[in-house]
């Protein structure tokens, strides 16, 4: 089993940056995709981000793309996520996501969730 932890969250400026941080338990964290997902009041659960186990390979978001990078040091049991150039449309709970075996963009797809943290973007 895998218990997650965002942090790293808070208020920020539009065209800020923030890093989020997403702290994993467990000897087994590099067999693992992770992913970041997203969700605003009244909205829908969002995709943002995977990546894979070692960290070769990753995915985005369209909304996201070109402004939010993921990465992961396994070292650690930690994934990353750098967030630039943040928007007020960026505001959310910010969900850490663990349990698959490859990159994907499904809720579904994943096991583990850790408890959110929340982004807020202002104007």
């Amino acid at each position: 089993q895998v218990q997650l932890v965002e942090s790293g969250g808070g208020l920020v400026q539009a065209g800020g940056s923030l890093r989020l941080s997403c702290a994993a338990s467990g000897r087994t964290f590099s067999s693992y995709a992770m992913g970041w997902f997203r969700q605003a009041p009244g909205k829908e659960r969002e995709f943002v981000t995977t990546i894979s186990g070692g960290g070769a390979v990753s995915g985005y978001g369209d909304s996201v793309k070109g402004r939010f990078t993921i990465s992961r040091d396994n070292a650690k049991n930690t994934v990353y996520l750098q967030m630039n150039s943040l928007k007020p449309e960026d505001t959310a709970i910010y969900y850490c996501a663990a349990g698959t075996r490859y990159p994907r963009t499904a809720e579904r797809s994943y096991d583990y969730w850790g408890q959110g943290t929340q982004v807020t973007v202002s104007s």
